[in-house]
């Protein structure tokens, strides 16, 4: 998945000695203000021409629990509160001491970013824990982001930071927070309108006064890599893993490789592995996960491709939690090689509802997308094959909400998702059925009984907006449940492909990050954060920003024990 410009080549690759050598640039730039923070001579690198990995590519959300973003905003989290929801959602699944470091250290690691980068934080009050109802969990939720971030203040380095995902068609900065009301414009005038008249004002008036500000995880990316810079830490970019260096145990260093030339970096305090995961190499996905994934549809960075994890296991690494990813329903792309367009409020908005194959309903279209994930591939291995996924919206619908951030209120679907057959239409539940391939009576069967119960807000089948994460999501102008309204008049149908924002598992590590034998001992010198150790809550996703926030408290963490070990 190439992108389409390449940067400026950045600094060339030499034979050298550090005390910290950090390989990948998304949370692990966290790793190198704090170990820089600490007096540690820190060297990063990166595969890719782009810095900021999938970091750059992801919402920019953290989810920190009792973070002093969380607590100025008016928050009444404790890490006490923190620690039992953990508990209750993760159980067994990791190890207890890794899960509580990441409490423990949490806000300590938010400090450091404040004070290591020009960022600033704020709490997206409102966004729900994705398991609420759990003991210590908070419908109003934990999540934070990092305000719009001027790009401009990395100057001649800006051409280097990796691109966003969609580019809006004026330049205005769309945190998390803001899209849930932008995705409201037409329902909900009074909150979305103002907020998207500041932010093209923020984004147009900003271009005139020279700054570029930007949101989500191009914010934060931009504001790690401008610590970076203004801390003269380097990031040779081009430049892969080769091989890790290990002297009597313990890894002292590794062969990079930067344009086809090789060079040796020594690293007195040890090699951080942060990486990525392996969910472009679909024949470790195949082997870990499952063999229904036949296509690669990740909107992971295009260099994830295991090679940390790959290394690591050469040295006799142990592994964690392989079968997962950060599941996520998406839009079928365009082409092959296209990334998917993720689907996010669009599953919980009433006039909706998702079938398969069968034209059946299979699942909460509005659970959380990691257990949506899980629950598609529990399912195929039980026998139902989903190997179709439909979201099926009628012609209020369209009217009325924004689709897979790029179609409009009342705009078409565009002319080449018709003719790829990514989106088909039809007057009735049975011509939409045979236009998806679906048994149409088991379809018009489906559709009556949802539309029965959806207007009563009620969903017996699957609970859909019982739960605060549901509903977080939905229209707050449709009563009695915000996620329900029966299906009316022309209907459409999208494509859905289970598509991930990275695998989640990889190599075994401790509560210090350090990469852990099959046996269970460390290897000295060697850490791992982010996707490439393994999940820090297991098998689970505690809420928006779990990913980013464990790189960067076990970023910190790691650069605390390398300074002292």
């Amino acid at each position: 998945m190439p992108t389409k410009k390449q940067p400026p080549a950045g600094p060339a690759a030499h034979d050298t000695t550090v005390d910290l050598l950090v390989i990948g640039s998304g949370t692990g730039m966290a790793t190198a203000l704090s170990a820089h923070e600490q007096g540690l001579k820190v060297l990063v690198v990166e595969k890719t021409p782009y810095v900021g990995g999938s970091t750059a590519r992801s919402g920019g959300a953290f989810w920190i629990p009792a973070n002093p973003a969380l607590l100025r905003d008016g928050s009444t989290d404790t890490p006490q509160l923190g620690r039992e929801y953990i508990g209750a959602v993760v159980g067994d699944e990791s190890p207890e001491p890794r899960w509580r470091a990441f409490v423990d250290q949490g806000p300590q690691t938010v400090d450091m970013l404040e004070r290591t980068t020009p960022m600033e934080f704020f709490w997206a009050k409102g966004y729900s824990d994705y398991h609420p109802e759990n003991p210590g969990g908070a419908a109003i939720g934990r999540t934070c982001e990092c305000k719009p971030f001027d790009a401009a203040q990395l100057g001649e380095e800006r051409a280097r930071l990796r691109p966003a995902v969609l580019e809006a068609p004026i330049p205005m900065p769309v945190t998390g927070a803001d899209y849930k009301w932008m995705n409201l414009m037409v329902r909900t005038p009074l909150e979305s309108w103002p907020r998207i008249a500041w932010r093209a004002v923020e984004g147009i008036g900003g271009l005139l006064l020279k700054k570029e500000f930007t949101a989500g995880g191009q914010a934060l990316a931009a504001g790690l890599f401008t610590g970076l810079v203004r801390a003269g830490i380097p990031v040779w970019t081009r430049t892969g893993l080769v091989e890790l260096l290990e002297e009597d145990g313990a890894v002292v260093g590794a062969v990079l490789e930067q344009d086809g030339r090789r060079v040796s970096v020594r690293a007195a305090r040890g090699v951080v592995l942060a990486a990525g995961g392996f969910e472009h190499d679909m024949a470790m996905r195949r082997e870990f996960q499952s063999s229904t994934l036949a296509e690669d549809v990740s909107l992971g960075a295009e260099g994830n491709t295991g090679d940390a994890i790959k290394a690591a296991r050469r040295l006799g690494a142990g592994l964690a939690v392989m079968e997962e990813s950060w599941w996520f329903p998406a839009l079928q792309p365009l082409a092959k090689g296209e990334y998917p367009q993720v689907l996010l409020a669009e599953r919980s908005l009433p006039g909706s509802l998702l079938v398969d194959e069968t034209g059946r309903r299979f699942i909460n279209e509005s659970r959380d997308y990691m257990s949506f994930g899980q629950e598609v591939l529990r399912l195929r291995t039980q026998g139902r094959p989903l190997s179709q996924m439909w979201l099926v919206m009628d012609q209020s619908y369209r009217n009325r909400y924004v689709f897979a951030g790029v179609v409009f209120p009342a705009m078409s679907f565009p002319k080449p998702w018709y003719d790829a057959g990514i989106v088909v239409r039809g007057s009735q539940p049975r011509s939409l059925a045979q236009a998806m391939g679906v048994p149409p009576e088991d379809f018009a069967q489906t559709l009556e009984r949802f539309n029965l119960e959806a207007g009563a807000g009620i969903d017996s089948e699957y609970h859909r907006g019982d739960s605060a994460y549901d509903r977080y999501y939905g229209d707050p102008t449709c009563l009695p449940n915000p996620n329900l309204r029966p299906l009316k008049g022309g209907l459409y149908a999208a494509r859905v492909v289970l598509s991930d924002l990275g695998t989640c598992g990889g190599l075994r590590a401790d509560e210090h990050g350090r990469v852990l034998r099959e046996d269970g001992s460390a290897i000295p010198g060697l850490y791992a954060q982010g996707n490439t150790a393994g999940n820090v809550f297991g098998r689970t996703y505690p809420g928006a920003g779990a990913t980013i926030a464990q790189g960067l408290v076990y970023g910190h963490i790691i650069a605390k024990h390398a300074a002292t070990a």
